[in-house]
C-alpha cells in the first residue's frame, strides 16, 4: 500500500492512494479524526461483510468509537471504547461472533494499535445489550491477570 500526502493550499491536503484520492481539510477535521474514521469504517465493513458471506444481513447498523488520549504530546490513544449497535435476522451469539471476527482477525486498523490502546466494546444486537464495556482479551496494551490456569493432563 502507497499514500501520497500532498499540501493544497492553506490546511488543505489531497491524499492520493492506489485506488483514488481524497482531500484533507485541516482544521474542519483533524488527522487523527480521519485515522479514527478510517479505524471505525475497518470495523463497520468488516460487520457487513462477513454476515453476507453466511446469508445474513445487517440494518441499522451505527458504529461509534471514544477515544482517551494523552494530555501531552505524543497525543496517543491511551483508551477505545467502540459501540456496535445493529439488527440482523442472525440470532445473538451469531451476532457477537461477528464483532469478535472483526476485532480480533479481520480489522487490520484495530490490529495495529491494539498493543498499545486499552481497547474495551458494547455490543447492542436487534435492541439488546450483547456485551457491555467488555475488554478485547488480547493486546489492549494492558496486562490481564488470568489466574492460575489449569492444564489438560495428557
Amino acid at each position: 500500500m502507497k499514500i501520497v500526502v500532498s499540501h493544497q493550499d492553506a490546511m488543505r491536503f489531497e491524499a492520493k492512494t492506489e485506488k483514488g484520492s481524497f482531500i484533507i481539510d485541516c482544521p474542519q477535521i483533524s488527522p487523527i479524526e480521519y485515522f479514527l474514521s478510517g479505524l471505525i469504517g475497518c470495523t463497520a465493513t468488516d460487520i457487513v461483510m462477513l454476515p453476507q458471506k453466511q446469508g445474513y444481513e445487517v440494518k441499522n447498523l451505527s458504529v461509534s468509537g471514544e477515544v482517551v488520549r494523552n494530555e501531552t504530546p505524543p497525543r496517543k490513544f491511551n483508551t477505545l471504547h467502540l459501540q456496535y449497535s445493529f439488527d440482523s435476522n442472525a440470532d445473538d451469539t451469531l451476532a457477537a461472533r461477528w464483532v469478535m471476527a472483526s476485532l480480533e482477525t479481520y480489522c487490520s486498523t484495530i490490529n495495529t494499535i491494539r498493543d498499545t490502546t486499552a481497547i474495551t466494546y458494547t455490543i447492542l444486537h436487534n435492541g439488546s445489550v450483547l456485551r457491555e464495556n467488555e475488554t478485547m482479551i488480547s493486546g489492549g496494551g494492558s496486562s490481564i491477570d488470568f489466574g492460575a490456569l489449569q492444564g489438560c493432563n495428557a
